[in-house]
């Protein structure tokens, strides 16, 4: 799981950052020699990489690095006159750097492309940064470079200055990378690969290992960024067009080239943060209604059906495999806006949503999701990724491309109804006694055809589950002022506490009215029943 707390440092920073008064002086960076590049070239390297033994990227001083602390790195002030492409230099969209530390200990080279064929690296001075006297970071030597990641910084002459404004993309630790959606916020992290997520043995977490930039002509073309990837059991070579719009939208290219197999390969992963919301909340664990980053998983199927299937805090690890065909898009959802849901101050009613929409044919294989436990907000612990259905092998080399949408909802809405809430609660009847092993749901949809329903034509549940027994089925319109609201209320009675697969869409006069709702029940024991079941 990604400590979330890796982030708030790159907040911190970030804010320390925008702090730093403007620079009239452009003292500018240090750069090494010129060595020719391009894509091509770039996934030639990749491929001898993987031909050879894998080698770890240079750590600076352990010692050291281990010693900036969540309050150290907090310090490392970043200043605005290093920054590439930034005041009085080509390129619309400044980029600033961020230091090692504690969470993100290795070496990133970075490179600034020139004249489209030639990139020079970037050398690191520790007067890039404001780095308090007293700070252990300020005895580590210049090679290896304590750069880690980097921001994408605002256009120079927008709306916001941009050495004020949030940075609109991150890349730090790992491979994981982050973008500000139409909202104003970040919130759920992407990856540049997953490597078996959830599985029996620790998972693989493979590195950016360098990047390099291109100068953007205006605020209005794509930045592009190209990257190496290097892990133990693959290499890769990305390329990333990225165009700020309302909010963020990411064209993705990689070939990966494997140096052994991988059970479960995850391309396009997406990761988030799910505690609890409407659905399941344990009494008094927390003073707010719900905590998450996303509320759901929502797939749009090589057939053509829609699918929300709403997240779960699990006991166990559970691995889910949603098996497709060409599939035309699947996502991590914040579906939930309403501030009086969450009552907290860091907004999780604006987080994004990520939405990842193939590029070609991706062929079958499944949309995977892996649900990890969490008791708190500072884990990522759930992961969305494609898994392909041919096996891998050694020598394999992969091409995938796709769109990465960060905005508040998806970027192509169903027309149908969407699902908005699914509650669980005790079953059978009120002022009766109540059964073991019976749970009641609630499941609310609005919009899309319930809106134009004819007066006194009712939405039909249609059900199933792979096991169990439903009871008082039946649909109503939710008693508001919203178009088109309505709930589907059933009681699922179950013997013991394996999970249940559940299936629901509304319907009426043989026309499907609704998205399909997808949800994995895991039915209480006895002795572990949140307060109230």
């Amino acid at each position: 799981m990604l400590d979330r707390r890796n982030f708030l440092k790159v907040a911190l920073a970030a804010q320390a950052f925008a702090a730093m008064p403007a620079n009239a002086r452009s003292p500018g960076l240090r750069f090494g020699a010129a060595q020719p590049f391009s894509y091509e070239g770039l996934k030639a390297q990749a491929q001898v990489l993987a031909a050879a033994s894998y080698r770890p990227p240079p750590r600076p001083d352990p010692k050291i690095v281990a010693a900036i602390d969540y309050d150290a790195y907090g310090r490392l002030k970043c200043k605005p006159e290093y920054a590439l492409y930034g005041d009085g230099e080509p390129g619309a969209f400044p980029i600033t750097f961020m230091h090692v530390g504690n969470y993100f200990p290795k070496t990133v080279r970075m490179y600034a492309v020139e004249a489209g064929d030639h990139a020079r690296e970037i050398l690191y001075d520790p007067d890039y940064f404001a780095i308090p006297a007293d700070s252990v970071a300020a005895r580590l030597p210049a090679d290896p470079s304590p750069l880690a990641g980097f921001w994408l910084r605002e256009a120079k002459g927008g709306a916001e200055d941009w050495r004020h404004a949030e940075p609109w993309v991150t890349f730090l630790g790992a491979s994981y990378f982050r973008a500000k959606g139409e909202l104003g916020q970040v919130g759920l992290s992407a990856r540049g690969v997953a490597l078996t997520p959830g599985g029996s043995a620790p998972e693989e977490f493979p590195d950016f290992v360098a990047f390099w930039f291109t100068p953007t002509p205006s605020e209005h073309d794509a930045v592009t960024v190209y990257a190496l990837l290097d892990g133990p059991s693959l290499t890769g070579a990305y390329r990333f067009r990225m165009e700020r719009t309302k909010g963020v939208v990411m064209e993705i290219e990689k070939t990966l080239f494997l140096r052994q197999p991988v059970d479960r390969l995850g391309l396009a992963p997406l990761t988030t943060m799910y505690w609890y919301s409407e659905t399941v909340k344990p009494a008094a664990v927390d003073w707010r209604p719900e905590v998450h980053d996303s509320d759901g998983l929502a797939m749009w199927t090589g057939a053509g059906e829609r699918i929300w299937r709403p997240l779960n805090n699990v006991a166990h690890i559970t691995v889910s495999s949603f098996f497709d065909q060409r599939p035309r898009g699947f996502g991590l959802l914040q579906r939930d806006r309403q501030f009086d849901h969450y009552l907290d101050g860091v907004r999780y009613d604006r987080r994004p949503s990520a939405w990842v929409e193939p590029l070609g044919d991706w062929g079958p294989g499944a949309v995977e999701l892996v649900e990890m436990p969490t008791d708190d907000e500072i884990d990522d612990n759930v992961v969305a990724y494609w898994c392909p259905s041919k096996p891998t092998q050694a020598g394999d080399r992969i091409e995938l491309s796709y769109r990465l949408h960060w905005l508040a909802d998806e970027p192509y809405p169903t027309p149908l109804g969407r699902c908005t809430a699914t509650r669980l609660g005790r079953g059978g009847q009120p002022g009766q006694p109540r059964p073991d092993g019976v749970r009641k749901f609630m499941v609310e949809f609005l919009g899309g055809p319930l809106a134009g329903l004819p007066f006194g034509v009712k939405p039909e549940p249609v059900l199933w589950s792979s096991r169990g027994k439903f009871s008082y089925v039946y649909a109503e319109a939710v008693p508001d002022d919203l178009a088109g609201h309505w709930r589907a209320q059933f009681d699922l009675t179950v013997d013991g506490h394996d999970p249940v697969e559940m299936r629901l869409f509304l319907r009426a006069s043989g026309q499907v009215l609704t998205e399909t709702w997808l949800y994995q029940y895991h039915p209480f024991p006895t002795d572990a029943r949140p307060v109230g079941f």
